[in-house]
This record gives C-alpha cells, sequence and structure tokens, in this order.
C-alpha cells in the first residue's frame, strides 16, 4: 500500500528540523549564557529560557514522539507510562515555550513602557522568579493529560501504546481542559503579544518624537545612539514575537475550526483537508521552537560574531578529533606491519 504524501513529508521534516533544531538552540544557550552579546541580564535570562524551552520541544515532541516513537515501534517508548509520560512532556513544553515568548515581550513593554516599575520588575531576581512560577503552575495545569490516555492494548498484564480515553473527552470536564489548553497555548498568548506590542510601538513613536524636538533641527543628520538601541530593541521583539505569531497561526486556526464544525473524525484518513491542515499546522508550530538562533544572528551583531566563534571551535574540535583517529588507525596499521613480537603468531618448531 502507497504511504499518503503528509505522512512522506514528516518523515523527511522531522529529521531536518532535529538535526538543525537541537544544535542551534544548544549553541544560542552557550553564546547567551557567556554573557558576551551586549545583552542585559534580564533579556539574556529570558532568551536563554526561551531557547531551553524550545530545546526541550525538539527533543519530547519532535525527537522522541514523531521519530522515535514510530521508527522504534516495540521499545519500551510503545509502554503506556512511558508513553503518557512523553504526551505530558510535549504538552508542557509548548506551553512553557510559549508562555516564555510571552514574558519576553512582556519584559520589553515593561523596560520600554513603564519606568518606575521597570526598577522592580527588570531584575535577575525576578526573572527567575516568575520562569520558575510560569513553568510549575504549567506542569501543574497539564497534569490532566495523564488521565486523557488509556492502554491501547494489554499483553501479558503489560499496558503497551496509548489512545484518547473517549470517556475523559467527551466529558464536560475533558471538553472544557481541551479549550482551555487551546486558548492557553495559543489565542491568549497571540492577544496579550499583540497589546504589548502595540503598546511598546506607541510608547516609542511617542518618545522618538519628542526626543526630535528637543535635539532641535540642527543635529537631524547625527547618530542617536538612545535612539539605535531602541530601534534594535525594538526590531528583535517584533522578529521574535511575528515569527511565533506567524508559524503558530495554522494550527490554531486549525484547532479552532475542527471544534466548532466537530470534524475531528478524520482520524485514519491521511487525505481529509483537516487532517492535512492539522500536520502542516504542527510543523510550523514546531519549526518555530528553532527559528529564534536565525533570528538572533541576522538582528544581533554581538551574538553573530559570538556564533561564528562557536561554530569555528567546533568545526576545530572536530578536526583534531578526527586527526587523532586517522592518526591512531594508521599507527595500528603500522605496528601490525612491522610484526611487533607481541602480534607474532607462534612458529612451529624445527625437529
Amino acid at each position: 500500500m502507497e504511504r499518503p504524501t503528509i505522512l512522506l513529508i514528516t518523515d523527511i521534516y522531522y529529521p531536518i528540523l532535529a538535526t538543525f533544531g537541537v544544535p542551534a538552540n544548544i549553541m544560542t544557550i552557550v553564546i547567551l549564557s557567556r554573557g558576551n552579546c551586549g545583552l542585559s541580564k534580564c533579556i539574556s535570562g529570558y532568551m536563554v529560557a526561551m531557547a531551553t524551552a524550545d530545546l526541550l520541544v525538539m527533543i519530547f515532541n519532535v525527537i522522541m514522539y514523531h521519530i522515535f516513537s514510530y521508527l522504534f515501534v516495540l521499545s519500551f517508548l510503545s509502554y503506556t507510562a512511558v508513553c503518557k509520560f512523553n504526551l505530558y512532556m510535549n504538552a508542557t513544553t509548548l506551553n512553557v515555550s510559549v508562555w516564555f515568548t510571552v514574558l519576553f515581550t512582556f519584559d520589553r513593554f515593561v523596560a520600554i513602557c513603564c519606568e518606575k516599575f521597570k526598577a522592580k520588575y527588570c531584575i535577575v531576581r525576578t526573572v527567575a522568579s516568575v520562569l520558575t512560577t510560569v513553568t510549575v503552575l504549567h506542569c501543574l495545569k497539564d497534569i490532566p493529560f495523564w488521565f486523557a490516555y488509556e492502554p491501547e492494548r494489554i499483553i501479558n498484564n503489560i499496558h503497551w501504546g496509548c489512545r484518547i480515553r473517549v470517556e475523559f473527552f467527551s466529558s464536560p470536564a475533558g471538553v472544557a481542559f481541551s479549550w482551555l489548553e487551546s486558548i492557553f497555548m495559543t489565542w491568549l498568548p497571540f492577544a496579550l503579544i499583540l497589546l504589548f506590542n502595540c503598546l511598546t510601538v506607541k510608547r516609542i513613536l511617542v518618545a522618538n518624537r519628542a526626543r526630535r524636538g528637543l535635539r532641535g533641527h540642527t543635529s537631524e543628520n547625527q547618530s542617536d545612539p538612545e535612539m539605535e538601541n531602541r530601534r534594535k530593541s525594538i526590531i528583535l521583539l517584533f522578529t521574535v514575537s511575528g515569527s511565533f505569531i506567524l508559524l503558530w497561526m495554522t494550527a490554531g486556526v486549525s484547532f479552532l475550526t475542527t471544534r466548532l464544525t466537530s470534524t475531528a473524525q478524520y482520524l485514519g484518513d491521511y487525505s481529509a483537508p483537516a487532517y492535512i491542515a492539522t500536520e502542516t499546522g504542527y510543523m510550523l508550530m514546531y519549526l518555530s521552537s528553532c527559528t529564534n538562533t536565525c533570528i538572533y544572528a541576522a538582528t544581533q551583531t554581538k551574538f553573530r560574531e559570538e556564533l561564528k566563534q562557536l561554530i569555528s571551535y567546533c568545526g576545530r574540535l572536530i578536526f583534531h578529533f578526527i586527526l587523532i583517529r586517522v592518526t591512531l588507525s594508521q599507527g595500528q596499521l603500522w605496528m601490525g606491519n612491522r610484526g611487533w613480537p607481541c602480534q607474532r603468531r607462534p612458529q612451529p618448531m624445527n625437529e
């Protein structure tokens, strides 16, 4: 039987995504943790948190679920307990990744628009507290996922696989949880990001207009470091939040339309438009977990320089490792050709 086109695409897409996404997020964490990119500790803290959450998405959602669980069908990943844990981590890591982006947007809004609140909020201790609180809350919120699935089969008293528990999702509590999960993962973050960005842009435009008036017409051609910093900050903010909204929009619209039209019966029909739209939304959604590295490299000069140095350093390490391996293999071959006493076969004695 011919494999559906959408499944062929996902078979190729997810390994490529993981091959790029995992190293990209690891390099982002390493570069930002060193603190040589000219960013404040608050911004670096949120960016490291976003890269860490995106790395977890790559590990659990892409590698463990979309690659390993399909390649190794009868492995330990097929145990019901492991399967439930993986599904729980899929939801939790996605939620955390989304809300870390919201927190980053809110931090930039506070730093630019709220001068009095900035001194209390934009500090390292507050960043750590906020990130920890949001992570714990999402871990608690997604506990119902442990009860939303049941074993697919039982063989020799061992539970294998996971399937949706119809009783859970058809119950009022299950329906409410499903809607809340969609709202908290897509639509509420969209609304908050757009709101904070609009308020930030309004504040920057007003401040820039006032600053030009104070500087006067005689200095229009002179560079303004303050306005240049604002411009770089707004570019970074808009590219991060804008790419998130664009890449998540398909998944949000797909979920909303299938819920409103009750077209969730497409399971098993891989040619159904609803199924293709859902899978396309997933692919774009996971792509957003490895785009921030490209955004940082494109918008931040110092990050780009640090990235070049790190790639060069890793390349030298790989080259030296290969060189050592080749040298050792040639040395073993040379010793074998020389015929050292420890490698000679015993010769028969002449009678």
